[in-house]
């Protein structure tokens, strides 16, 4: 058989971009889109019909499982979603499939992020407050670091704690950092404002089940409002699906390659200043995110109040 692969833009931005913009239908519209493949390597694409830019950012594996104690991939028993009402107590978590929780997959992971920020148990530099919730850390890891437990042993039939450290956060930060600090990377050069990007198609194998607030609430999006969000699920396997079986879509996808435009970032002198300034929740410029500070305060006086 004959075996084809798509397109590549650049260096770690490959075939799966081309067939994302292929699917977004981003490169035919006259609004500025951002397309986020969220990945191991966090691919970005920014333009229009007029212009496409694309850059890669070395993510890491943490938003699938990997370099996390406690991740695991989106299979039977992985906490999908989390919700903290108060710091230590009025936890909720669901895992797929409804059986016991042995773990977290990525969706999981930044709800878990997201609320132990919002209620005070981390703080903007991803720092246990033990004191919050004394209740729920657990036992030392092996770092001689604390771990807030999501689900302890025992509750609805887990069978051993399913908990975060500080070296999960850190790793959770850091990647939500390159990914933010890419796209901020992209509007920039570009001499633009996330304001004026109008759709963010977000592709991966995460599918409709990631929670915008929550990726807003740790600075993995811009602050936009939801209706400007969309998710394509795995937009490779959409993108290759359709070339295949159109002969219009193939010449397509390979005028969709000329038109972008590659940036390494590694040569950007200032990206590895806003990946330092994206490293903290949601980011060292509150400005960016004043819903966040709201929500944050808003949560954190009904905690004081209920105490």
């Amino acid at each position: 058989g004959v075996l084809y692969a798509l397109p590549m833009v650049g260096s770690f931005v490959g075939g799966d971009i081309t067939a994302g913009i292929l699917v977004s239908g981003m490169h035919r519209a006259e609004e500025i889109s951002l397309l986020l493949d969220i990945g191991t390597n966090g691919e970005v694409v920014l333009g229009n019909r007029d212009c496409l830019a694309a850059c890669s950012a070395s993510a890491g594996p943490a938003f699938e499982g990997g370099s996390v104690s406690c991740g695991m991939r989106a299979t039977g028993g992985a906490i999908d979603s989390v919700r903290i009402f108060q710091p230590g107590r009025g936890i909720s978590a669901t895992t797929i499939d409804g059986r016991p929780a042995v773990g977290l997959c990525g969706t999981g992971l930044i709800d878990a992020l997201s609320e132990m920020f919002l209620t005070g148990i981390l703080d903007r530099n991803g720092r246990f407050q033990v004191e919050s919730a004394p209740s729920r850390f657990v036992d030392a890891q092996e770092d001689g670091r604390p771990a807030f437990a999501l689900v302890r042993a025992g509750e609805a039939g887990a069978e051993r704690d399913v908990a975060i450290n500080e070296s999960d956060v850190e790793n959770l930060i850091r990647t939500k950092g390159s990914i933010y600090a890419a796209a901020d990377s992209l509007v920039q050069s570009l001499g633009l404002s996330f304001d004026e990007v109008q759709k963010v198609y977000i592709a991966g194998g995460f599918g409709n089940r990631l929670d915008i607030d929550s990726c807003i609430a740790i600075g993995l999006l811009p602050e936009l409002p939801p209706e400007r969000i969309e998710f394509i699920g795995n937009s490779s396997v959409a993108g290759a699906k359709a070339v295949m079986l159109s002969q219009e879509l193939f010449g397509e996808v390979h005028r969709i390659r000329d038109m972008i435009s590659y940036q390494e970032l590694m040569v950007d002198p200032e990206y590895m200043e806003r990946f330092t300034s994206a490293c903290f929740l949601p980011h060292t410029d509150l400005s960016r995110f004043p819903q966040v500070v709201e929500k944050l305060e808003s949560r954190l006086a009904k905690s004081r109040e209920s105490n």
